[in-house]
């Protein structure tokens, strides 16, 4: 079984608790453009779910209207059986940016960027208790970036800013984490280290969603998939929803979708197929005479 690959009957275990993200009939736009309307989706706890979608489809535009960074013009979210505020951040819900939007010359360390999330657990006091920095130090700690604590964000690399964000998104203690675009800029060796350490948590009991456009990533690492473009377009396990015609409506192009086993291995169609199939693919990946494609 793969990396995060949960075995169906897990699937409909998950499916018989009760939701704990629910959109209903939702729109959001900006201006007078809508950027998708009625929408519909819902994920239960324990899912380790990626949002896949091209760029403009309105995958950040949902992770914003979930975290209250974008009020929607029509419709709900709910959240643990409770209907969110437009415009509000729910609690218990973590949030990893994309890596663009992040000022890496800000001088601050990587403890204090963990800090940060603590502050929305702080009640009364304006200043970070000894519990506080204890929390976050274990944290670094548990993703495994601990002997970075004291550095300044900027001077780390990729993958300990990035697992330096998620220990921020843990610090709240959330029951739900959302990132968007957490691997958009970073090399293989950096993806495969954080989709690794992203299945140890949900493992551990943490739901995750996961916006992306890296399509080969999701279908070896995560177990759900949601295909995404201006509403959705279908969801369920990558070997029932990666299909090429699933994939040419989300993504507006002919994809060509590889099986081996139990790996699927997918490419943009047309005549750029077979250099990436010799440049890119590892070699257990390559179609032989026993691949079948769809």
């Amino acid at each position: 079984m793969l990396l995060g690959q949960q075995q169906p009957s897990s699937i409909k275990k998950i499916k018989c608790m009760e939701p704990i993200l629910e959109v209903r009939n939702l729109t959001c736009g900006y201006q007078t453009q809508p950027v998708f309307t009625d929408l519909n989706l819902t994920l239960y706890p324990g899912q380790l779910t990626g949002l896949v979608g091209p760029s403009g489809s309105g995958k950040s535009t949902l992770i914003r209207a979930i975290l209250g960074l974008v009020r929607p013009w029509t419709g709900e979210i709910w959240f643990r059986g409770r209907r969110l505020k437009p415009g509000v951040a729910p609690s218990l819900v973590g949030y990893v940016p994309q890596v663009e939007t992040v000022d890496w010359t800000f001088p601050v360390t990587a403890l204090e960027v963990v800090m940060m999330g603590r502050y929305q657990k702080q009640k009364i006091l304006p200043w970070s208790s000894r519990r506080d920095r204890q929390v976050a130090r274990e944290l670094l700690e548990r993703v495994g970036v601990a002997h970075v604590a004291h550095q300044p964000i900027g001077n780390l690399s990729g993958g300990q800013q990035q697992r330096v964000f998620i220990a921020r998104a843990l610090v709240g203690e959330p029951e739900i984490v959302l990132l968007d675009e957490p691997t958009s800029s970073s090399d293989l060796h950096v993806q495969h280290e954080l989709l690794h350490l992203l299945a140890d948590l949900n493992q551990q009991g943490l739901t995750i969603i996961l916006s992306t456009h890296d399509l080969n990533s999701v279908a070896t690492h995560l177990p759900w998939v949601v295909c995404f473009n201006h509403g959705l377009i279908c969801q369920g396990q990558p070997i029932d929803v990666f299909t090429p015609a699933n994939l040419e409506q989300t993504f507006g192009g002919e994809m060509v979708v590889f099986y081996q086993q139990d790996r699927i291995l997918i490419a943009s169609g047309g005549t750029s197929l077979r250099h990436q199939m010799q440049d890119n693919l590892p070699q257990i990946l390559r179609p032989s005479n026993s691949s079948k494609s769809a």
